[in-house]
């Protein structure tokens, strides 16, 4: 029965991956048609950072209840309908007849993808071994960055094959109905028990105890400003390169899947690796791993902001060397997570994390970068003695606003470091779970 073959860990895991994929090629979809969405409904970047914020907002206040209810409920059932929901008002983008509709369409889909990192991460959890989780959270975490530059590599070409943005948003949506079946086939694995949650507790008394852990309080601040710069940069890094640099849609798309998306399957397979190794070697590895990281980050992405001002092949390869360390994060906190909770909030305590991250970082992200874009542009039309606003002064606005990024990647580097001088007394409280 195919109930049957999809109860090993690994092909699971790969359905886990798939759904990733899936769920980071849809969100990426509007940071590379959104050109020609400005240009359509005369947006400011103000109102282009609006779009991504929104769905960020929606994506962390579902993510809350939707993260309790994978705890006391059946993760793949959660999962399956999720992805349904978000494949279907991805494709119901298509339609969008303005601004406001294509931003309301798109809660929708945050609403659909919140139900599912908090769900997979403690599935995951349950299917692997804790010297082993990092590795399996890597591999699950290759969908971020394999989904996103796929978009970036693919999504220029439909648009212009199909002559309209509208076009990727329908393809993106069809492969979501066939996987959002096999996960609703899968085998879910026996949680590991653990008495100091029951499915009595309620979402707020289970967040004040979660909110006890010191690790995970720096870990959440960590979030916050990893998503900050993370958001902010995926929103505006093709607009970037098309009006700074005055490459096509295709080119800006291609290089930022290069910049973002190569670096990330890179970082998430190597650092997997590294990230366990370090755990094995120092009770405090994986996250001293991740603090190392987000320095990097932080230097790469102010060098290419520095010294790629009149050369975007040198604004390329320093801002990829900083993208490339970013990944350390992820594989260095998400398992820190499972390590730190009980097993049996661990999917409430991603929600939790996700719900800070997303709110204060990711949807501030965008919306705060494109009105200091908004900002500049204007300063830059004022400096030169103008009075009418051109894409150049625009495009001034947008590159001056990104040094926004390396700032909050070094306070990302310095929450790690708070986070992970408690780790070890906390993780030892649920060893063996």
């Amino acid at each position: 029965m195919l109930y049957n073959k999809l109860s090993n860990k690994w092909k699971v895991l790969f359905l886990l991956f798939l759904a990733n994929f899936l769920n980071f090629f849809d969100r990426t979809i509007p940071a590379i048609i959104m050109e020609p969405l400005r240009l359509e409904y005369q947006l400011s970047d103000l109102k282009v950072g609006l779009i991504a914020a929104a769905f960020t907002l929606i994506y962390a206040i579902a993510g809350l209840p939707l993260g309790r209810l994978a705890d006391v409920g059946s993760r793949k059932n959660i999962m399956s309908c999720g992805l349904m929901i978000w494949s279907g008002f991805t494709a119901l983008n298509s339609l969008a007849w303005n601004y406001w509709s294509f931003l309301l369409i798109r809660l929708g889909v945050g609403v659909g993808e919140a139900s599912y990192a908090p769900a997979a991460s403690s599935l995951i959890s349950d299917l692997f071994p804790p010297k082993n989780l990092a590795k399996a959270m890597g591999i699950f975490m290759l969908g971020l960055p394999l989904g996103v530059t796929t978009a970036f590599f693919t999504v220029g070409t439909i648009v212009n094959t199909f002559e309209s943005w509208r076009a990727p948003f329908i393809i993106a949506a069809i492969p979501g109905v066939l996987l959002a079946i096999l996960i609703f086939l899968i085998k879910e694995p026996t949680r590991i028990a653990n008495n100091t949650s029951n499915s009595n507790e309620s979402v707020k008394y289970i967040i004040k105890k979660l909110l006890k852990i010191k690790t995970l309080r720096w870990l959440i601040l960590s979030g916050i400003t990893l998503n900050f710069a993370s958001y902010a940069g995926t929103a505006f890094l093709v607009p970037l390169l098309q009006r700074y640099y005055s490459l096509n849609l295709v080119n800006a798309g291609l290089l930022t899947g290069c910049i973002i998306g190569i670096t990330g399957i890179i970082g998430l397979i190597g650092g997997g690796w590294i990230s366990d190794k370090a755990q094995q070697l120092h009770k405090r590895g994986r996250l001293i791993f991740g603090t190392l990281g987000m320095l990097i980050s932080a230097l790469g992405s102010f060098a290419a902001l520095y010294f790629g001002k009149s050369s975007v092949s040198v604004f390329a390869i320093y801002f990829g060397t900083g993208w490339l360390a970013i990944y350390s994060y992820h594989v260095a906190v998400y398992p820190a997570i499972q390590e730190v909770v009980p097993p049996r909030s661990r999917a409430t305590a991603v929600g939790l994390y996700f719900a800070s991250m997303y709110i204060l970082g990711g949807a501030f992200g965008p919306l705060l970068l494109g009105a200091l874009s908004d900002y500049l542009a204007n300063q830059a039309m004022i400096n030169s003695g103008g009075i009418i606003m051109k894409e150049s002064f625009k495009a001034i606005g947008l590159y001056n606003a990104l040094y926004l990024i390396p700032i909050m990647l070094f306070l990302t580097a310095i929450f790690l470091f708070k986070a992970s001088s408690y780790f070890y007394d906390e993780s030892r409280n649920f060893e063996g779970n």
